[in-house]
């Protein structure tokens, strides 16, 4: 799990404004409050809305807090999580486990299915024998090995009991395409269990947003070009509440080999290797786990039977091929703001 030290600082993001004077006392003025946490290998970026410095800070706290609890139960790499535990039991036996992690490994089932296996969890073993950051990728013969480990359906749940148990020895549950999100939406929840009415969780690039900003409008949030990749040029723009939006892009984290070949971590689970033909998929949904999954899952459907599933499961959501052609569902289309791209 990670452990890198949080930086805790809190940013309130509209200036003090000159209260009026009524019979004596000054009206407090809501104002938006962020703070930011080094967590699941990456940043979480929280922001309320609050008329108290000292409220916003119990309440974005106590969200990191959520976070630091389910990374504990849920991490795919640490060794003291619950879902390492289920891996190491594989084969073995049922592994008991918190009412969260198996509500998220049920969340991650559903999206398996209705993906016919695009998204699966149980890719673990594959995951495995890649390393983005050393550009080290598995021949086919030890891809060919793992891939019969590969099947979400020997992935059993027994939510009475508590327990999870994959049924073949080696296999592995891999997290890492569901788990953001569905961190991002139980921190909002958790911000609402402290009485603040709306904000934003970022949990790189899944958020989750709830409610309005002072001014009354939805949150802003940014989909990323994914022809650079860059953070800071963005091909859309869209506003967002009370919804989850998450977007998978090849540009996340990959590496080029000599001969130009692009491999990047989303992989497709029936080949073991990068899916190709897509660029990026943005999917928004109400519930956080389904927007970071189905996202993973379109990316390697591709475009036709992607934007089936987006209309299937009333989702909005916009997919960008290799090309650079953009489509999207028509709900979409009547709320985002394009910057010079051309659309299906």
């Amino acid at each position: 799990m990670n452990n890198k030290k949080q930086v805790n600082l809190l940013i309130p993001f509209a200036a003090l404004s000159l209260c009026v004077l009524l019979t004596g006392s000054c009206a407090k003025k809501e104002k938006l409050y962020r703070k930011s946490a080094l967590l699941m290998n990456t940043t979480v970026t929280i922001t309320v809305v609050s008329d108290s410095s000292e409220k916003a800070d119990a309440a974005v706290d106590a969200a990191i807090e959520d976070i630091k609890r389910l990374e504990a139960l849920i991490s795919f790499w640490s060794t003291e999580s619950e879902i390492s535990a289920i891996n190491r039991n594989a084969g073995v036996k049922e592994v008991a486990a918190s009412p969260d992690t198996i509500d998220m490994i049920e969340k991650a089932l559903f999206v398996s299915e209705k993906t016919g296996g695009a998204f699966d969890a149980t890719i673990g073993p594959i995951i495995r024998l890649y390393d983005f950051k050393k550009k080290i990728k598995p021949d086919d013969r030890a891809i060919r090995k793992k891939l019969p480990l590969v099947n979400y359906k020997e992935m059993a749940i027994n939510r009475d009991a508590s327990t999870a148990y994959l049924r073949k020895k080696d296999m592995s549950f891999d997290t890492g395409g569901i788990a953001k999100g569905y961190a991002a939406h139980r921190a909002a929840e958790a911000l609402k269990a402290t009485g603040i009415n709306a904000g934003i969780v970022a949990v790189a690039g899944d958020i989750r947003a709830f409610g309005l900003k002072p001014d009354g409008k939805p949150w802003l949030v940014g989909i990323r070009n994914p022809e650079t990749g860059d953070k800071e040029d963005l091909l859309a723009v869209l506003g967002l509440s009370d919804e989850s939006i998450s977007t998978s892009g090849d540009y996340e984290r990959y590496f080029i080999e000599k001969d130009g070949t692009m491999y990047h971590h989303i992989l497709d689970p029936k080949t073991g290797k990068p899916a190709r033909g897509v660029r990026s998929v943005t999917v928004i949904s109400k519930e956080g786990a389904f927007s970071d999954g189905f996202s993973t899952g379109i990316f390697v459907m591709g475009t036709e039977k992607g934007m089936k599933l987006l209309n299937e499961m009333g989702f909005e959501g916009l997919i960008v091929d290799n090309q650079g052609k953009i489509y999207m569902t028509d709900g979409l289309k009547e709320r985002i703001k394009f910057k010079g791209k051309n659309e299906d």
